[in-house]
């Protein structure tokens, strides 16, 4: 049930104190014996709060001289991509980086005007340079270069991030964040020994190297998006960076290409007073919400198409005239049909890459466009090698992250990119005279029209650990909201990787179960063409499925 001041402008009292979160970073003592305490390193990096004991300098002194010992295991000696967002903890945390960065000799570039730098312009630059060694981007050149960026995405202002981008651009396999994370917390348990640091003078302390993220990313954009079908168009584009990285970037984005943009909400402000509050009552950078987007959708009609990014600007979100913020499964499906029919240096076996709790919507789209769909795990980790090789022309997440190839079929980013996915959308309106989800409509007149939703339902940890390792054969029943059941899944038929829960397919439905990581609950994605009340015996049937698998376990 949503908060009853979702969509709301933040008070006073939805605002972080700035000085205790920063202070609390600094001064604070954890016990490294402390699970809650000790650092998680997925694939979106560690993540927590300094008021916790879960972010602070002794996390990031411990991860970044964990993230050097990795580097020297596997002969990376490139340099170090590294940029923050503008949470209230980034900087100190860049700067607790940079400390154990230099002290090491590790070759650092950071923006040559000490401002922000989104997820997708690390990964741009790591491509970049690793693109012009032997080998290329999969290559095994000692020159290699990877990145650090400093965010918590979309989370709420409270929190810190630190995320390690490997030489592949994209995010970290398991591979590397579990063994950074054992590094890391082995570091914490022994007082920091090994761990060295060096004082520096800030995010642009002189030893560090200055990198032109912005200018080369901006310049490059020809070559990702139609700019000029957008420029000639003339469309009235409204950009709101939400208070995060992208604040620079649009701005700059219009002066170089001369669009009729305009940027909505410049301001930085690491309370982000300037929010409507999440579904959960929240101060969250989720572009992908209808309450976190509310001030943009609200003003709609200024524009032909506006557009909304998180914190590190890897998320999209689209706002059209005619209906408001788009949902990302019904975004990913029109971005999916366009791209395909109009980037003719493609390849003709170029594949889709979509999450198995994206709408099989996407399914529909591809079958009608004769192309190979692979569906993987949740996480764009398992995006990066077909964007890398140019096999996977297009890779999204319900999540409203996605990216895609250069016009000429090869890898633009391996991580998420917000920017160009906005600007898809206005090049889609001014290519086809029609907004994405006017497009969408017209998928759904000729596919049906989905309806989708996630719920949550309660388990131990226990209960989380079974779901994760199911065996289809533990699901006894045989039909789902009275269809037959077509599969039961436990691994991706894309890539064979487990999927950590359970997905069952029917004909005209399915639902997807996962354990949370962070919380005692497990999460249910649902869909059904059907309609509403099918959905629902979906979602009822779903949890009385994982309930019998799960039992009193």
């Amino acid at each position: 049930m949503a908060h009853a001041r979702a969509g709301q402008p933040a008070r006073s009292e939805d605002l972080i104190d700035i000085a205790e979160v920063v202070t609390a970073y600094y001064t604070r003592e954890i016990d490294p014996h402390d699970p809650d305490q000790q650092v998680v390193f997925g694939t979106s990096g560690h993540r927590g709060s300094s008021l916790d004991n879960a972010f602070n300098q002794q996390h990031i002194w411990a991860t970044t001289q964990a993230i050097v010992d990795y580097r020297r295991e596997n002969a990376i000696g490139g340099p170090v991509y590294i940029g923050r967002d503008t949470h209230a903890l980034s900087e100190p945390a860049m700067v607790s980086a940079l400390e154990v960065l230099i002290a090491n000799d590790i070759a650092v570039l950071v923006d040559e005007c000490g401002r922000y730098t989104p997820t997708p312009a690390v990964s741009h630059a790591i491509l970049a340079h690793n693109a012009s060694l032997a080998g290329g981007v999969t290559g095994t050149d000692p020159k290699r270069a990877d990145g650090i960026v400093v965010t918590p995405s979309h989370n709420p202002p409270r929190d810190g991030g630190f995320k390690y981008n490997p030489p592949s651009g994209g995010p970290a396999d398991t591979d590397a964040t579990d063994w950074i994370a054992a590094r890391t917390n082995a570091y914490l348990a022994n007082g920091l020994e090994g761990v060295q640091r060096t004082p520096v003078s800030g995010v642009l302390d002189e030893r560090a190297g200055k990198h032109s993220f912005m200018k080369n990313y901006v310049a490059d954009l020809v070559n990702v998006v139609d700019i000029d079908a957008i420029r000639s168009s003339g469309l009235r584009i409204g950009a709101d960076p939400m208070g995060g990285a992208s604040v620079d970037y649009w701005g700059a984005i219009a002066e170089a290409h001369g669009l009729n943009l305009t940027v909505v909400n410049p301001q930085v402000d690491a309370t982000w007073r300037f929010m409507t509050l999440d579904t959960d009552g929240k101060i969250r950078m989720d572009c992908s919400s209808p309450n976190s987007m509310a001030s943009l959708v609200a003003n709609r009609d200024k524009y032909d198409i506006a557009t909304g990014n998180d914190a590190d600007a890897d998320r999209h979100g689209i706002v059209t005239p005619d209906a408001g913020l788009m949902n990302p499964n019904h975004y990913l499906a029109v971005a999916i049909e366009y791209l395909f029919a109009h980037r003719d240096g493609w390849a003709q076996d170029t594949a889709v890459g979509k999450t198995l709790v994206s709408s099989s919507m996407i399914d529909r789209v591809v079958a009608s466009l004769g192309r190979k769909l692979v569906e993987v795990p949740v996480g764009f980790k398992w995006f990066v090698p077909g964007l890398i090789s140019g096999s996977v022309g297009f890779g999204g997440e319900e999540s409203a992250g996605a990216s895609f190839l250069r016009k000429d079929g090869t890898v633009w980013s391996t991580d998420k990119d917000g920017l160009i996915m906005d600007l898809l959308a206005s090049e889609i309106t001014a290519v086809t005279g029609k907004t994405p989800s006017q497009r969408y409509a017209e998928l759904e007149a000729t596919f049906g029209a989905p309806v989708y939703a996630r719920t949550d339902a309660e388990a131990n940890r226990e209960q989380k650990a079974t779901l994760k390792k199911l065996s289809p054969d533990q699901v006894t029943a045989t039909t789902l909201a009275g269809d037959p059941i077509t599969a039961k899944l436990t691994e991706a038929p894309g890539n064979g990787a487990a999927i950590g829960g359970l997905k069952v397919t029917t004909e005209h439905a399915w639902f997807a179960a996962r354990p949370s990581g962070t919380e005692d609950k497990y999460k249910i994605y649902a869909e059904s063409f059907k309609g509403q009340e099918h959905l629902e015996q979906v979602q009822k049937e779903a949890q009385d499925v994982v309930s019998a698998v799960l039992g009193d376990s």
